[in-house]
């Protein structure tokens, strides 16, 4: 484990070991926290579609090496309910098999990210596209609940149960917030099930649970092209939804850490996660914004002590009591899971004040978004559909503020002040600007308050020249900036 933080600000490991209060909340921090992850892991394997076995070992994996190899000291990443729905249709259609080799590829897709410095870029994903990610994230995350609700042979006594688990986890804060509300409401529905004996679907009936220390999984699918075109996809998915909520995470640990965290190794340290937490048998995952807050916020965490210890503790917990783990009735998961839905949708976002304030291209991003997401089942393709419109209506916005004006000098010159961003959709129609046939034989184009930010604005310049020279009339472009008039220099007379 690295001893030392990379996080300006946040204090380091060895800090915590040296100090006996220090690290005493950071242990403490990391326990609360994995019994917080328990109840979710075993859900979010639910909804990938694989055993809870899968995903709690997971979250031992992920949760240990991130605290290694990661850049956000405190921040808690496991099996994460938006790369369980990334990979779900991949093992409902495909096999558990080909869990492995999509994990795999998705961590080193994640490295590749890294190097490239790609993770730098998230910086550009518009807000409207973030708050309609997480709110797709919930909805999808709903939606996968109904069928432990509403499906075949489910007793109808499953719904006052999870009625009862929601009321827990609402209203337990009120009374303590020593102990996570949504363990709780796990215990208290397992007891009254066991103790009155009421037939339920459990957690048992899911698939097996670990009895013991997960053992190195192999690739069991064929290495041939095919295998690649199949998984390829998903484990694109896997990387930039991953990349997307663990930077969103980050973003909110330094808000209230008051540090600022590294976006390239968190993006390594991800990927190499991914790739542990594969071949230790597990879904991959990224961080989790709601067991961090716990983590940070309400057990006061700032190392990486605290994420190691809830990895362990996850595995002491789950191996010594799997018994009890498997009478766990899905009905409590179910709450749990939906008041994650209900914590994770940005219910301001929807208000119908917000909406009246916000402008119309910002909230159509979010809309097409969300839509985006629903249509196609996969967060990954729903973030492009929403910054590609977001970009698109970011030009279109940005093309209507060049502003330019005529101003006579003498009878022979006669200046034009041009104004604001100069690209491809703002220049298209400058050449129109202009009065070609009504101005004397000299032009200036003063460019002191316009920036030319591509080949597109040089061509159309070249264009003015070439109408004017049509009329006798000779431009000069003056008072570029030394952005622009490297631009200009480099192509004008080049692009004909």
């Amino acid at each position: 484990m690295s001893i030392t933080s990379t996080v300006p600000g946040a204090p380091s490991v060895l800090s915590a070991l040296r100090s006996p209060r220090l690290l005493t909340r950071e242990v403490l921090a990391g326990v609360v926290t994995a019994l917080a992850l328990i109840p979710e892991a075993i859900s979010f394997s639910v909804v990938a579609g694989v055993d809870p076995a899968v995903g709690l070992f997971s979250s031992v994996v992920f949760a240990i090496v991130i605290s290694i190899v990661g850049g956000r000291p405190a921040m808690i990443s496991a099996a994460a309910g938006s790369v369980a729905l990334v990979i779900a249709p991949l093992v409902r259609d495909h096999g558990v098999a080909y869990l492995v080799p999509t994990i795999v590829l998705g961590g080193l897709f994640q490295l590749v990210l890294g190097f490239l410095g790609v993770a730098r870029l998230m910086r550009f994903i518009p807000r409207s596209v973030n708050v309609a990610f997480v709110n797709a994230l919930a909805i999808l995350i709903f939606t996968a609940q109904l069928p432990n609700l509403f499906g075949h042979d489910v007793p109808f006594v499953v719904w006052p149960l999870t009625a009862l688990g929601i009321g827990l986890i609402i209203g337990v804060p009120y009374l303590t917030k020593a102990v996570p509300a949504p363990l709780i409401a796990v215990v208290v529905i397992t007891g009254i099930t066991v103790l009155f004996g009421v037939a339920v679907p459990t957690v048992g009936d899911e698939g097996a649970l670990p009895t013991a220390l997960p053992g190195f999984n192999g690739v069991t699918v064929p290495f041939t092209l095919d295998t690649l075109r199949l998984i390829a996809p998903y484990a694109f998915g896997v990387a930039i939804v991953g990349l997307i909520e663990t930077l969103l995470t980050a973003q909110l640990v330094d808000a209230v850490t008051e540090s600022r965290s590294s976006a390239w190794r968190e993006s390594w340290g991800q990927g190499i996660a991914n790739i542990a937490a594969a071949f230790f048998g597990g879904t991959g995952g990224c961080a989790m914004i709601g067991q961090t807050v716990v983590n940070v916020k309400t057990a006061g965490a700032r190392t990486r002590v605290s994420t190691f210890t809830a990895g362990a503790a996850i595995l002491v917990l789950t191996i010594v009591l799997h018994d009890v783990v498997a009478e766990i009735p899905m009905a409590a998961l179910t709450a749990v899971m939906l008041m994650v839905c209900v914590a994770t949708f940005d219910w301001h976002s929807v208000r119908p004040r917000t909406l009246r304030r916000m402008p119309l291209g910002e909230t159509a991003v979010m809309v097409i978004t969300v839509l985006v997401v629903l249509a196609t089942n996969n967060l990954a393709t729903g973030v492009l559909a929403g910054v590609v419109v977001a970009a698109l209506v970011f030009a279109r916005r940005v093309a209507h503020v060049v502003e330019v004006v005529r101003e006579p000098v003498d009878e022979h010159t006669v200046r034009y002040r041009v104004r604001g961003a100069l690209f491809f959709a703002s220049s298209n129609d400058l050449v129109t600007r202009f009065s070609y046939a009504a101005d004397p034989e000299h032009v200036v184009i003063d460019m002191t308050d316009a920036h030319v930010f591509d080949a597109s604005t040089v061509a159309a310049l070249d264009g003015i020249e070439q109408r004017f020279a049509q009329h006798g009339s000779t431009v000069e472009v003056v008072n570029l900036n030394t952005g622009s008039t490297a631009l200009h220099g480099r192509l004008s007379g080049h692009l004909g």
